[in-house]
């Protein structure tokens, strides 16, 4: 089966056909973090949901060239540079430094690409030569340099191709107000600013003076020097859509580097909002959260993975506190099948090579169904421990279901609880990610010499007692088995 992705394009579900001739290769471009401040947990689906669309297409085959960018000046940036009075690369280093670390503990493969928009000023530079040489840019009367959208539309060029525009209206959402710099008409959006007291040391040479690049074209000109003019993809959450994909679009094709018949980008992909506990996340209502904040919670990254996992990613998603309960729940019977696997699988070899669970990849070619394709995997998780409870599988066929989780742990990095199982005595087992100290081992020990003598009522009592001490006791067809809690 193919599979399909909703082009925001075209605003329709399209089989995604990649550009390169051989069918392998796939250029992907992800709007990358503000290193300002520690990304929220708004950011973080969309960059898990661009993990997840890069791990199903290296799943499918593909080689995945994932570009990601660090926005690393820009207002807001320069605002917090001057309220520290530190240097801009000491300023932002901290917190793109503390994304990465974050991308980790989360799971998420690191881009083959990161770069910097600081990096790249020179590019971002000749980007600008280009649209001025051809008419579609101006420079104001302070020195700043405009895209001006009525130039850009007379000379064949469409704008609001990825959103329905009134060019009456002024542009929501731009990041900079639209009386700051002179400009020929409201809707124009600028290229390069001349710098301002205001700025500090942030700036940078230019055939127009001294200044720096605008939010927007920083991107064009990283996606097309490290993909090519034309590429496959592009992803970010649905807040980009207008104006800054909007404005990638018309000054990457107003450029004219695209060959002839190919558009800047050929699929556009938007992720959707995330609420928290039904409501718009704010500090002032005491539901904004950084990965950090969760960690604090005592919540794992994987369990915050898992939950932003749960939801289509065209779907607004509420986040609560409580779907991260229910994420720890549903990963432990996820655990706990891979370890009754292991247990039965041994050292044997499998009986037939890895294959996903029934409707695992059609639900996945599917737009990405995640929700679907979650279902196919707990009902396979229900068949396994309902053969292993019957002890109709065999060692072969667990260490094959072993293989098959692993294909499934690829697509969404999901890894399971580090844990060990060891034999203690006789055919009781240790479960844990750390070893139980001596009394633990010595209450276990005693509960199995009750139970053995038939004295249930101690036993009963013992394993309340470890329960206390944070452990579990479970008596299986193996064995009983001590475990964490």
């Amino acid at each position: 089966m193919a599979l399909k992705l909703f082009n925001t394009l075209s605003r329709s579900v399209e089989e995604f056909v990649p550009l390169d001739t051989k069918g392998k290769r796939v250029g992907m471009y992800c709007c990358g973090p503000t290193v300002y401040d520690f990304a929220h947990i708004g950011n973080w689906r969309t960059f898990i949901f661009a993990d997840l669309v890069r791990r199903y297409l290296e799943f499918k085959g593909y080689d995945v060239d994932h570009v990601m960018n660090i926005t690393d000046v820009e207002d807001k940036i320069i605002k917090r540079v001057r309220e520290s009075g530190t240097s801009l690369r000491d300023f932002t280093s901290r917190f793109e430094s503390a994304f990465f670390d974050d991308l980790k503990v989360l799971n998420c493969r690191m881009p083959k690409k990161s770069p910097r928009a600081t990096d790249h000023v020179g590019r971002i530079v000749d980007l600008i030569k280009r649209l001025m040489d051809r008419g579609i840019a101006y420079q104001a009367a302070d020195g700043s340099i405009y895209f001006s959208i009525e130039r850009y539309r007379a000379s064949g060029g469409t704008y609001g191709q990825l959103v329905k525009l009134n060019f009456d209206e002024m542009r929501a959402g731009e990041r900079v107000r639209s009386d700051e710099y002179a400009k020929e008409a409201v809707a124009d959006f600028a290229l390069w600013k001349a710098k301002v007291p205001e700025d500090g040391e942030v700036s940078w040479p230019s055939p127009w003076g001294e200044g720096r690049p605008g939010w927007h074209i920083e991107c064009s000109a990283m996606s097309m020097e490290l993909l090519g003019p034309s590429f496959d993809l592009h992803l970010g959450g649905e807040d980009l859509m207008f104006p800054h994909h909007e404005d990638e679009i018309a000054q990457s094709e107003g450029a004219g580097l695209q060959p002839a018949g190919r558009a800047f980008v050929k699929y556009w992909l938007h992720g959707a909002h995330l609420m928290v506990e039904g409501k718009k996340m704010a500090k002032s209502l005491g539901n904004f959260f950084t990965l950090r904040d969760l960690l604090a919670k005592g919540f794992s990254g994987r369990e915050v993975r898992y939950l932003l996992l749960t939801a289509h990613y065209r779907e607004t998603f509420n986040f609560t506190l409580g779907g991260l309960d229910s994420a720890r729940v549903a990963l432990d019977r996820m655990d706990e099948c891979q370890l009754r696997l292991s247990e039965l699988a041994g050292a044997s070899a499998p009986s037939t090579s890895a294959t996903p669970p029934a409707g695992f990849e059609e639900a996945l070619d599917e737009d990405l169904n995640v929700s679907k394709a979650w279902g196919a995997i707990f009902s396979w998780i229900k068949e396994l421990n309902r053969a292993m409870d019957e002890r109709t599988l065999s060692p072969e066929s667990a260490s094959a279901a072993r293989q098959t989780w692993q294909l499934i742990e690829n697509v969404f990095g999901i890894e399971p609880r580090a844990r060990t199982s060891v034999e203690i005595q006789g055919n009781a087992r240790v479960v844990s990610e750390h070893p139980p100290t001596q009394d633990v081992l010595a209450l276990f020990a005693d509960r199995q010499a009750a139970r053995g003598a038939k004295d249930f009522k101690r036993a009963d009592a013992l394993r309340q007692e470890l329960k206390a001490k944070g452990w579990a006791i479970e008596d299986t067809h193996q064995g009983a088995r001590l475990k964490r809690l």
